[in-house]
């Protein structure tokens, strides 16, 4: 179907250039060739304009958390993109440096510049920047959500149970992929240099100012399209039955791992909705999983997009949360702990020493037990603005889907975001307590310290 006009926004009130060489896209949230409405609407100008279209996009490691892993991890799935782009006769430019210093060294041969949406701050300074600059209109195109932000609501939530109507009330209307476009001028032939090689992964990283400390994970989880459909498909056929029931039990497989793709735009969230719609398997099973991938993933698309200023801050925390956690911040804790012996593993408590290993050792950890993981670093640091730092950092250091609206929003959520007031406790106040008890009552963290350990030893190997 053709485009839902909620995906698109102009993003200046430019027209289109005349004597222009080519359409524009500029990738940089949406890096992929299928399932891409960015990339079928520049596509839509490229036939409009008689131009062929050229896709370019900027990698940087000038960012606080930038490492090995993250990298290896993106340029897999873009070398995958540039030879899905060149199957339907696109050229594909990969240029070193800032992502809007690349939009604007090519928005000046060009008609009109598309880019996909992106919700974070730097994000959003990058759009804005390109669209003051670029000599042409420049259009943004939505299509990493299900439903796009701002048809959801014009506020931040308070919790799912706030934006789960909202969400659903355009649900089925949004569930649409976009059509793709035939390619009327192919662009592999234009005279422009296609920039940085993708051939050898290696050779690109070794270039890159990168925290080798946190090394790839290839051998566990490659990055690419390709990849994803397969761990998808395994996931549909094996463990989509008994979803509902098994998602929580943390040494169980009943995880898609989508949520590293989905961060980084290699597959499409509407597409994989329609996937799992379609699969066989129990609807309530069905539903639990489509309510963690849009009703819950959105939500934190709305908490960084209605809080662009605080989202990564202690201060995006509810009132009742800060005051809370402030009347208990000289409370006696039993246990307080280093960041360099949380980093390390060395606490007291070997379930939560696991998780940090599976964390810091493969890229990945089981949802259930990141709750966990993120309760103790709240109740083990000296206070909790230094636990809400900790997290974070450690969050975005090490996981394959850190740096994501997600992992803001889910970090949050440990000290009170999107949750109400519980019984005051020491040290937690009113925030959700969590107990080792707990997680004995609930799964079976012995069998999950066992499987950590045999992953670990598969990314120690590699």
């Amino acid at each position: 179907m053709s485009l839902l006009p909620d995906r698109i926004q102009p993003l200046n009130d430019k027209g289109v250039q005349e004597g222009a060489r080519y359409v524009l896209y500029w990738m940089e949230q949406s890096q992929r060739a299928q399932h891409n409405p960015a990339l079928e609407r520049a596509l839509h100008h490229a036939s409009e304009t008689g131009l062929p279209l050229l896709v370019v996009c900027g990698i940087t490691d000038d960012f606080p958390e930038a490492t090995l892993r993250h990298h290896t991890f993106l340029l897999e799935g873009l070398q995958e993109t540039k030879q899905r782009l060149a199957d339907r006769g696109l050229k594909l430019v990969v240029r070193e440096g800032a992502p809007d210093d690349a939009a604007l060294a090519y928005a000046g041969a060009a008609a009109v510049l598309v880019t996909d949406r992106g919700y974070l701050r730097h994000q959003r300074q990058w759009r804005a920047r390109v669209a003051e600059e670029a000599p042409c209109r420049v259009e943004q195109v939505e299509g990493d959500v299900v439903v796009p932000v701002e048809t959801v609501t014009d506020k931040a939530e308070y919790a799912a149970r706030t934006i789960r109507p909202k969400i659903h009330e355009h649900l089925e209307r949004c569930l649409q992929l976009p059509e793709p476009v035939p390619v009327e001028t192919p662009s592999l032939d234009l005279d422009i240099d296609s920039g940085r090689s993708l051939d050898d992964i290696e050779a690109v990283t070794d270039q890159m100012d990168l925290d080798r400390g946190v090394g790839a994970v290839s051998d566990l989880y490659p990055g690419g399209v390709s990849e994803a459909e397969a761990i998808l498909d395994d996931f549909l056929a094996e463990h989509l039955d008994g979803y509902d029931e098994n998602r929580n039990q943390i040494h169980s497989h009943a995880v898609s791992h989508m949520s590293k793709y989905l961060h980084y735009g290699q597959i499409s969230p509407v597409w994989l909705a329609q996937q799992v719609r379609r699969a066989e398997g129990p609807e309530s099973d069905i539903e639990s999983y489509i309510e963690e991938l849009v009703v819950r993933r959105e939500l934190t698309m709305n908490h960084v997009h209605f809080r662009p200023d605080t989202y990564d801050s202690y201060t995006c925390l509810p009132e009742w949360a800060r005051e809370s956690l402030a009347e208990h911040a000289d409370d006696e804790r039993e246990y307080v702990y280093s960041l360099d012996e949380l980093e390390g593993g060395t606490t007291h408590d070997p379930y939560w020493n696991a998780a940090m290993k599976e964390m810091r050792e493969t890229g990945y950890m089981h949802n259930y037990m990141r709750m966990y993981w993120g309760k103790k670093i709240l109740e083990w640091s000296p206070d909790p603005k230094t636990a809400y730092d900790r997290t974070l950092r450690l969050n975005n250091r090490y996981f394959l889907d850190g740096r994501d609206p997600n992992s803001f929003a889910n970090v949050a959520w440990v000290f009170g975001l999107h949750d109400r007031g519980w019984k005051e406790r020491p040290v937690y106040g009113k925030v959700r307590y969590m107990s080792q008890g707990g997680l004995d009552r609930k799964a079976d963290p012995d069998a999950y310290v066992e499987k950590v350990d045999r992953l670990a030893t598969v990314a120690q190997s590699a």
